[in-house]
């Protein structure tokens, strides 16, 4: 079984976020870049398919920039086989990358799309259910339990109040929620051999397909500084503050 993950470059998780001087969007210049958390997820979920013998390949692939190359190392470091770079330059929307990737389903012809729920910069949770919309193929989205048995995918999401277990038919689409699994650690080692796994560089435009957007963007801004908190001496006090703040009598 041939699995294809997609992969985003974004602002690290653990790097504080800065809005642009002028509110057009956040700064990126001179900031560290990784792999989307889910994606990574993604990626660690299809590896371990491929570990467990049920995938026989694991392509990873990415949109955007030259630099999306890096994304895709650190892809092929955690286990995967090769990557896709789909290059263009300027900000994609969801339904581009979809329309995009969909184009590279088709050209490889995976049985299993793993994408992760949502990219943590846009946190719109929208391209892996645009591609299955796209592509005409069955959905699970927020899997925290992927098993692979008489050609099903058994898949478990949660849902508000628990979770629900789903079957499909292969070819199919998952994305990833947290607690799918734990991506393992990347040592030297698997970075060297990422080095010599190849990456295939498409241009976006040679695709065929209308990544135009008919989004725009008008005004990013920081949310609101958070009050000082304040200290009472008793319960009574905080009683009365509180009675006083919502006009509670």
């Amino acid at each position: 079984m041939k699995v294809l993950v997609s992969v985003k470059r974004v602002v690290d998780h653990n790097v504080t976020v800065r809005v642009k001087a002028d509110g057009s969007g956040v700064e990126t210049a001179n900031v560290k870049m990784s792999i989307n958390p889910f994606d990574e997820i993604a990626v660690e979920a299809a590896v371990r398919l491929k570990e467990a013998g049920i995938a026989t390949e694991v392509i990873a692939v990415s949109c955007g920039s030259s630099q999306s190359q890096e994304t895709l190392r650190t892809a092929l470091a955690i286990g995967a086989d090769r990557g896709i770079l789909v290059e263009c330059e300027g900000e994609l929307q969801p339904l581009a990358v979809a329309k995009l990737l969909k184009a590279i389903v088709e050209k490889e012809q995976p049985q299993l799309i793993i994408a992760g729920k949502q990219a943590i910069d846009d946190d719109c949770s929208q391209t892996g259910q645009m591609l299955a919309a796209l592509c005409d193929l069955p959905q699970a989205t927020f899997a925290s339990k992927i098993e692979y048995q008489n050609n099903l995918l058994t898949v478990t999401r949660e849902v508000d109040g628990g979770s629900e277990t789903l079957e499909l038919v292969p070819p199919a689409i998952v994305t990833t929620d947290l607690r799918l699994n734990e991506p393992r650690y990347v040592t030297l080692p698997s970075i060297v051999k990422a080095k010599k796994k190849p990456i295939d560089v498409i241009p976006a435009n040679s695709l065929d397909v209308d990544i135009a957007t008919n989004l725009e963007v008008l005004k990013v801004s920081e949310p609101p500084a958070r009050k000082p908190g304040v200290k009472v001496g008793d319960v009574n006090a905080l009683i009365q503050k509180l009675k006083s703040e919502v006009n509670v009598i």
